[in-house]
């Protein structure tokens, strides 16, 4: 069989490649090492798929070198998925923030769409399928493929590298695209857990550890910047979205910021207490914003026990940094298995704006995670996908 491209990856990027590709008349065959296509799309969004956000803009992202996306988001914008997934069916619901789930709330239903259309394109598809090796001669791809059936050897003229980055190991996540790209010249931008739980060591953790289970609405910040949506304490630290998206941005050795109380100003709340005569105690404010957990656990740094009336400036000022500017300095995070995505990648500086193909090795293109944009929780990434995935097929 000839084909006009091969494809390494059935997730999110993939399958959008090769349907776009077949919806073009093209031919591609889809190499998937899983024995399901789109294993990560079926666990997304607790099983219900963000499928993309209606903001989505570059600001969602980041990389090394952002510009790509203007000109690849161009090309397939968030009205295109829209417009894709409602000619087959799925109409999306928006839930906070801009996040887009199907109606039906099952992430099945959007890799339904692909295998309906992969069949209806005749594109090719082979499951329980790992490329072991691949070179280039003569302006051809040759790779050695490991099938039920056995090594399989296949040529092509085209390759396209959507086999994802190093989430999640036990849905068949691996290093692959980063060690072909090395293979052919590739700088490959640090990679790293990216949307991923902060851990918590030393003297400190017991203290979480004591508010497991607790969510909190937080403005979570650093100097670059701030995320307002729930946290989540732990046995191990902390996580919940405002965490998760904070954490593409941490460093190892950083602190970061949270606000507990964003909504409100805790100096306007003791002033106004005061003013009514400051009969209540510290702890009887509180608990009016946070569970009797929060703050007997807020209790071990401030003087909940003191009436309003009685509170020195000095303690006054403590209560009001503390809530406002709780300060945090992570021990590490819970690693890729326990991260939505990767940072880092192959450097985009690298790649065709309009084709994501490489500028180092004709024919051989990367698109979805393996490539160095990581976007913030809430349907980013699978736009992104999406549209990479539609520029690469537009060249095939």
């Amino acid at each position: 069989m000839q084909y006009d491209a091969i494809i390494i990856g059935a997730g999110a990027c993939g399958l959008m490649c090769a349907v776009q590709a077949g919806l073009l008349g093209k031919k591609t065959l889809l190499l998937e090492r899983n024995a399901q296509v789109g294993a990560k799309i079926l666990i997304s969004g607790g099983g219900r798929c963000n499928y993309t956000n209606l903001g989505t803009n570059e600001n969602n992202f980041i990389s090394d070198d952002i510009s790509i996306l203007e000109t690849v988001f161009a090309q397939w914008t968030v009205e295109d998925t829209l417009r894709f997934f409602e000619s087959n069916g799925i109409y999306g619901e928006e839930k906070t923030l801009g996040q887009l789930f199907p109606k039906t709330n099952k992430a099945k239903d959007i890799v339904a769409v692909f295998t309906k259309l992969l069949y209806h394109t005749k594109q090719d598809i082979w499951l329980n399928s790992i490329v072991k090796s691949i070179s280039t001669q003569r302006g051809l791809f040759f790779m050695d493929v490991e099938t039920p059936k056995g090594i399989q050897q296949l040529q092509a003229k085209k390759v396209v590298m959507a086999s994802g980055g190093l989430p999640v190991h036990k849905l068949g996540a691996s290093d692959f695209a980063l060690r072909v790209a090395k293979q052919f010249g590739h700088t490959i931008i640090q990679t790293a857990p990216a949307l991923v739980p902060l851990t918590i060591t030393g003297k400190n953790a017991e203290w979480y550890a004591s508010l497991s289970g607790n969510s909190v609405f937080a403005r979570v910040y650093t100097k670059e910047i701030s995320f307002e949506e729930n946290i989540l304490f732990t046995h191990w630290g902390l996580s919940g979205p405002a965490i998760l998206q904070i954490s593409s941005y941490w460093r190892a050795g950083e602190e970061i910021t949270i606000d507990l109380l964003p909504k409100f100003k805790v100096e306007e709340i003791i002033k106004q207490e005061r003013n009514q005569g400051g009969k209540r105690l510290v702890s009887q404010i509180l608990n009016d914003y946070f569970t009797k957990r929060m703050v007997d656990a807020l209790g071990q740094f401030l003087p909940i026990s003191v009436k309003i009336a009685s509170l020195s400036k000095a303690d006054a000022k403590l209560i009001v940094d503390t809530i406002h500017s709780f300060k945090v300095k992570p021990a590490g995070d819970k690693g890729y298995d326990k991260a939505e995505v990767m940072r880092g990648g192959v450097s985009t500086k690298e790649l065709n704006p309009e084709t994501l193909e490489s500028k180092k090795i004709k024919g051989l293109y990367f698109g979805g995670e393996a490539v160095d944009i990581t976007g913030w929780l809430g349907g980013y990434n699978f736009q992104w996908a999406w549209s990479s995935a539609t520029a690469i097929a537009r060249d095939l």
